[in-house]
């Protein structure tokens, strides 16, 4: 399976060149259960964050107890799935394999654009 360009179940919402943003749809087509993602650089590290909508399942756990993880933790653990076609999760791993090289080398131009701008 190659990826496609248009792609089945992602969405490419903006682009800064050292940011870009996609959202991943669900099979379901339910938006609570799709992800927003951006994938951006910095002088040292790509970064990958992934939104979505979390929902609690308070009715498994005791609300004392999850009250107390976070506060003894400091967080409260959830999960969150999108269920994917074939196609689709192709497309998503392709999507964020292009983001982080474009990502990369806008980078590194930049760098190297400071390089001469101070050399001067």
């Amino acid at each position: 399976m190659t990826p496609e360009t248009p792609a089945q179940g992602i969405l490419k919402h903006d682009d800064w060149g050292d940011s870009k943003w996609y959202t991943v749809t669900c099979n379901c087509t339910d938006p609570d259960h799709a992800h927003t993602i951006e994938v951006s650089a910095d002088d040292d590290d790509v970064t990958v964050h992934i939104y979505s909508t979390i929902k609690s399942r308070f009715w498994e756990r005791n609300r004392w107890r999850q009250i107390w993880q976070i506060l003894w933790k400091g967080y409260a653990e959830y999960e969150v799935s999108a269920i994917l076609k074939p196609q689709a999760a192709v497309n998503y791993a392709k999507a964020l394999t292009s983001a982080a090289e474009d990502v990369i080398v806008f980078k590194n131009q930049r760098l190297k654009q400071r390089a001469e701008n101070t050399d001067n």
